[in-house]
């Protein structure tokens, strides 16, 4: 096995042998070895939006890397439940590839391919309830991973009552629960108050997302990456006196991010 470690063609069984030799009892890697599920878990998550974030940005160097780094997390996760004698990663690799022939039975059975995707998109829920009433969620939202994203989750949570109409007719009934959960925000009493409203705003606000067919993960993620690049220019702008924020005020750092905002716009219409 060795000369398969080292291997530098070695594929998927060079991976999966390197990864039971980490967790080798006897020499394998100390960190490795104390780890568990719920610890690897937050890696897990992580790696999955570096992999967002590097498509995001159109990184495509980096995104061999970052794909490599989620597919370790899969391997890792697999390796321990080998261990405990519940299951290796063949049996996950043929359990996925048994579910997508399942769900595409207009590539893989006797279904026609002349569809629409909006319509394969219905097909693929239908057969999706299919395999929850069999593993007897009965419930209309019961599925819904609680390891999700909290915002993502609120998504997929309103996606499900939608379904049996439970749901705002418009995203303009969405926009005025918003305001009326600002209101309650601003008139909480409490602590306690502050916290239950500040939620009901933003399960609010994930709905009007879905109703206005917007990813808010992904619209967060933008903001964080615009606001991220506007305080960098501030900085920049502040160097070239060599002075930091802090050495500033907020008239004048609001001032350079109005300046960052026309700078991008004329870059934008650049490239237009």
């Amino acid at each position: 096995m060795t000369d398969l470690i080292h291997d530098p063609k070695g594929g998927m069984p060079r991976l999966l042998e390197i990864m039971r030799r980490l967790r080798d009892p006897d020499t394998g890697c100390p960190w490795d070895l104390e780890q568990d599920f719920a610890s690897v878990a937050p890696y897990t998550i992580e790696e999955a939006y570096e992999v967002a974030d590097a498509i995001e940005r159109e990184a495509w160097d980096e995104l061999k890397g970052e794909l490599g780094d989620l597919l370790f997390q899969s391997v890792f996760h697999a390796q321990m439940a080998d261990e405990k004698g519940l299951f290796d990663f063949n049996a996950v690799a043929d359990t996925m590839s048994d579910k997508m022939v399942a769900r595409h039975p207009h590539v893989f059975g006797d279904e026609s391919r002349e569809k629409s995707a909006d319509q394969q998109t219905v097909d693929w829920e239908v057969i999706k309830a299919q395999e929850r009433a069999a593993k007897q969620q009965d419930g209309v939202l019961d599925g819904v991973a609680m390891g999700l994203p909290a915002l993502m989750r609120a998504v997929k949570l309103q996606k499900r009552a939608a379904r049996v109409g439970f749901d705002w007719p418009s995203s303009d009934d969405v926009m005025d629960k918003l305001h009326e959960e600002l209101d309650e925000i601003r008139q909480a009493e409490n602590r306690d108050e502050q916290f239950e409203e500040f939620g009901d705003m933003l399960f609010v606000v994930a709905n009007l997302a879905r109703h206005l067919d917007i990813d808010p993960e992904a619209a967060l993620r933008a903001a964080n990456a615009k606001f991220t690049r506007r305080f960098g220019f501030i900085e920049q702008e502040l160097a070239k006196e060599n002075r930091a924020p802090k050495d500033s005020n907020l008239t004048e750092m609001d001032r350079l991010w109005d300046a960052a905002k026309v700078q991008e716009k004329a870059q934008k219409n650049l490239k237009e």
